[in-house]
């Protein structure tokens, strides 16, 4: 009896990390770097949940915006990492690669950034279109890197497949824009195009992160839609 009352309270506590509305700034690296915390051994749980009304209008939206994607089961993976209301993004007008699950609030706050944000400042200031978007990810069940003592031992907003980490640019000309590399570009277009892309992103995720944030942000920009609003 006692070891099950330890066991149901270190899950609540668990489970309180992940939808607390804390602090969850984090560094995101690249897959190679990254470091997944253990899963259920016997792979994630399909939920028998309903999809909320939220979720199926954010689906109406994702459609009425001509996004072609498909809608996911709600999992549980273990180890608090839950995706709920995920889709898999087909299709938005730019090929993104390193797309995994994403929570359909996230997914239809990155089609807007991309329509809107990146592709009309690549025209406008590059002269030249973006057709490809270099990701290092979304869901991946792991707990926060790099977010200091008061981050130790939750799930990073990437294991509620909530989060995207975008790391460059290829444009039509044969250019790529590398966070790591030109975020302070000796070009002042490449600068610029970089900084208006960041500040439209504030616009459109809670959480967005770039390389002024801190070294562990130095190759790519974070996005979010969870935690407390900030725009670094």
């Amino acid at each position: 009896m006692y070891a099950s009352r330890r066991l149901l309270l270190s899950c609540c506590l668990i489970l309180a990390s992940c939808v607390g509305g804390g602090d969850r700034r984090e560094a995101s690296p690249p897959p190679s770097r990254s470091r997944p915390i253990a899963q259920r051994p016997s792979g994630p749980v399909t939920l028998p949940t309903v999809t909320s009304r939220d979720t199926q209008q954010c689906f109406a939206d994702l459609s009425q915006a001509e996004v072609r994607f498909s809608p996911l089961p709600d999992r549980d993976y273990g180890s608090g990492c839950v995706v709920l209301g995920a889709v898999q993004l087909l299709e938005i007008g730019v090929p993104v690669n390193g797309l995994k699950a994403i929570r359909c609030p996230a997914a239809r706050a990155l089609v807007g950034w991309v329509r809107h944000g990146v592709r009309p400042a690549a025209r406008q200031i590059l002269g030249s279109e973006v057709v490809r978007i270099d990701s290092y990810g979304t869901y991946v069940c792991r707990g926060i890197i790099g977010g200091g003592p008061r981050s130790a031992g939750r799930v990073s907003e990437h294991g509620l497949a909530n989060a995207v980490d975008i790391g460059g640019f290829t444009l039509a000309d044969g250019r790529r824009i590398v966070l790591e590399r030109d975020w302070n570009s000796a070009d002042p277009q490449v600068r610029e195009f970089l900084r208006i892309v960041h500040r439209s992103a504030c616009k459109r995720f809670v959480t967005t992160l770039g390389p002024d944030y801190n070294a562990a942000h130095r190759n790519h920009f974070h996005f979010d839609m969870g935690g407390r609003p900030l725009c670094r």
